[in-house]
């Protein structure tokens, strides 16, 4: 019999099998998403795309808008391509049908479009540090393995630490890399629809998972407008939140100013003026031990 796995693996790239991870790990993601992180030209991207899709490592599909026409393809795992990374991150296969239910989730998934938004925050740094010398995405967690037990632990923290519960959910966790400088961070998407007060109760969970010996990385609120921003930072002003950075993107003001996440958007809570993602580096004064400390959790 066959082995297709070791068949499929001999015809994809590099890139390829980079793409397999990010759905295998993050769901779902776009033709943009997908071109912009990934490659050079959106025809190269889509040539590409199709060739996996006839070597069912990946599936599409294009879901309908509600005022007619349909969106771009939107592209997830294929039972093939979950085989092959478990098979790259020697894990146990895929149980049969493992493709066909992802795709059957998130075809149906009412919340495709917060993973979507999360998921271009990630690949919009991405696909800077591709056109950036000098940047790299270096790690990209999904919330399933944010919400792990354990899973902003230190290798040598004791057993019992590393088996309880996180008090966080945070979205997606990253590390963003300048040179020889690191931006751990966590990230909040949010799309306005809660209340200003259930943000702060997030933030009074990050400062118990410090308290507890977990990391004091930035946590960067991406919101959807400026006036929420403001409203965010007079709450944290009446918080009690002892060195816990927070900073504030907003997607109206990164849309209107052609930039992305990686870009002059960050208001850290109580520092002058926009930053860089980059920028925060340095403008967090305990944020280059983190950085340090980022790659043992």
């Amino acid at each position: 019999m066959p082995d297709h796995v070791l068949r499929a693996q001999s015809l994809l790239t590099a890139r390829d099998h980079l793409l397999l991870e990010w759905l295998y790990d993050h769901g779902v993601l776009t033709t943009f998403q997908i071109t912009h992180a990934l490659f050079p030209s959106l025809d190269f991207a889509q040539r590409r795309l199709t060739r996996l899709t006839g070597l069912s490592v990946v599936d599409r599909f294009r879901p309908f808008k509600p005022d007619g026409g349909s969106f771009p393809y939107h592209y997830v795992i294929d039972q093939l391509g979950a085989e092959v990374v478990a098979a790259q991150r020697d894990e146990p296969p895929p149980r049969p049908g493992y493709g066909r239910a992802r795709r059957r989730r998130w075809t149906s998934a009412r919340t495709m479009a917060h993973r979507l938004g999360v998921n271009g925050f990630f690949t919009d740094l991405a696909g800077y540090a591709r056109t950036h010398p000098g940047h790299a995405l270096v790690r990209w967690w999904p919330e399933s393995r944010c919400a792990r037990p354990g899973a902003f632990t230190r290798r040598d923290d004791p057993t019992d630490l590393k088996a309880r519960p996180t008090p966080v959910h945070p979205d997606g966790h990253g590390i963003w890399q300048i040179g020889d400088r690191q931006v751990p961070f966590f990230l909040e998407f949010d799309t306005g629809t809660e209340p200003i007060t259930e943000l702060g109760r997030k933030l009074v969970s990050y400062c118990t998972l410090m308290v507890r010996g977990g990391p004091a990385w930035p946590v960067l609120f991406w919101l959807h407008a400026t006036d929420r921003a403001l409203h965010l930072h007079q709450e944290i002003a009446e918080l009690d939140l002892p060195d816990l950075p927070v900073a504030t993107g907003t997607r109206d003001h990164a849309t209107a100013a052609g930039l992305g996440p990686a870009g002059r958007v960050w208001w850290l809570h109580g520092h002058p003026g926009l930053l860089t993602l980059a920028d925060l580096a340095t403008a967090i004064a305990h944020l280059e031990d983190e950085g340090e400390d980022a790659e043992t959790r």
